[in-house]
């Protein structure tokens, strides 16, 4: 549940209803072309179109959810499932994500009894006439139109529930899928680095044993090789600790963690808030890998001057903001970055919602339900 919001006004109500009846004709068209090429998908042929008329599609119900969330004074936010990479991956899990047929059913409501209710909204405020219906009648007819596409666009009670375990089920796959690859590239980088270095490490010390009484100088000459082999092969160990858990979120925590990233950007990066206590480690190293993510991307794509992060817990949800000054435009579909951060928080349950607009800023912010523990001791705020 989201908190309360304050009731808009009557003219705002009325905006909304004007702002429903331009989006019908693009509900109308978006609901012609996904039920034609939807049709169509399985032989690839509306593939194509559908990449583009689902998320237009997604797009206008947003706008919906947003408006009808105000009037109702109840946040709705969006409950769709994560996106799957490949082209027909993605297809597909919008084909088998629930809310997508939801859409469907609501972009034919939306054209039809919900044009009609917001033509009425309008109507009642231009007419003179009807002045005093609009005083009294904007409000439950908005509201009437809002809990409509509530209905439609939003899960009930049980639902959310069916689909929080589906989207645990799926996302409990994924993480064993990651936890085994994680293992085998441990194993690759312990047999590549630090196992090489340490056979490496050995034959010198024995050729340098054998040659301790026919030529000490050699000898000395494997020694210290062998002392140059074992830092590099300690190098390598710590490499994959890090890889792992990282000393710094061990020692600091989270906040702690953070800042050291912010530390080694190339581009000022401020860290703000605090924490009461430290999450749970699967959950620190979750955030703390994801905020990385994140910092990662504005280096490589953002071209920003400045950047920052805040972190909070309120409600039981561990809250992370990273933010850039670029140009925007950025798309988790585009790429595995943003998908990976986006599948490694839905392991525990957390979220990802990303607003990038063309020109900037972009905002990632990261959720996690979470309960704290003891009050760390390292500050948690400054700048970086």
């Amino acid at each position: 549940m989201g908190t309360a919001l304050p009731p808009p006004s009557r003219l705002r109500m009325t905006a909304y209803a004007g702002a429903q009846l331009l989006l019908a004709v693009p509900a109308l068209v978006l609901f012609v072309l996904n039920a034609v090429f939807g049709a169509v998908a399985i032989v690839v042929v509306g593939i194509p179109v559908l990449l583009v008329t689902i998320p237009a599609t997604r797009w206008v119900a947003n706008r919906h959810r947003l408006m009808a969330g105000r009037v109702l004074g109840t946040p709705l936010p969006p409950q769709y499932r994560p996106p799957r990479k490949g082209v027909v991956a993605r297809v597909v899990g919008w084909a088998s994500d629930p809310m997508t047929w939801r859409d469907q059913a609501w972009l034919l409501v939306a054209c039809t009894l919900g044009f009609a209710l917001a033509l009425l909204s309008v109507l009642l405020l231009v007419l003179v006439v009807t002045g005093a219906l609009w005083w009294f009648g904007i409000e439950p007819i908005m509201r009437a139109r809002s809990s409509m596409d509530r209905w439609l666009l939003s899960y009930g009670h049980i639902e959310t529930l069916e689909q929080r375990v589906t989207v645990l089920t799926e996302t409990r796959a994924e993480s064993l899928d990651h936890s085994a690859a994680e293992l085998r590239r441990l194993e690759r980088d312990l047999h590549d680095g630090a196992q090489a270095r340490l056979v490496a490490l050995s034959m010198s010390l024995g050729m340098a044993d054998s040659l301790f009484d026919s030529d000490p100088e050699g000898a000395q000459r494997l020694v210290n090789e062998a002392r140059a082999t074992t830092s590099a092969a300690l190098g390598d160990l710590r490499s994959v600790v890090r890889g792992i858990h990282p000393p710094v979120l061990a020692d600091r925590g989270l906040a702690g963690a953070i800042g050291s990233l912010a530390l080694d950007m190339t581009i000022p990066v401020e860290v703000s808030g605090q924490l009461d206590g430290r999450p749970p480690e699967p959950v620190e190293s979750a955030v703390y890998f994801a905020v990385a993510e994140c910092l990662a991307n504005i280096v490589k794509h953002a071209a920003a001057q400045h950047g920052w992060i805040s972190l909070a817990h309120e409600d039981g949800v561990l809250r992370a903001t990273v933010g850039d000054d670029g140009h925007g435009g950025a798309d988790p579909d585009s790429g595995t970055g943003m998908l990976g951060v986006m599948r490694r928080l839905a392991a525990f349950d957390g979220t990802m919602r990303l607003s990038s607009p063309v020109g900037g800023p972009t905002v990632v912010t990261l959720e996690v339900p979470c309960v704290l523990s003891s009050p760390k001791t390292t500050p948690s705020s400054g700048p970086a």
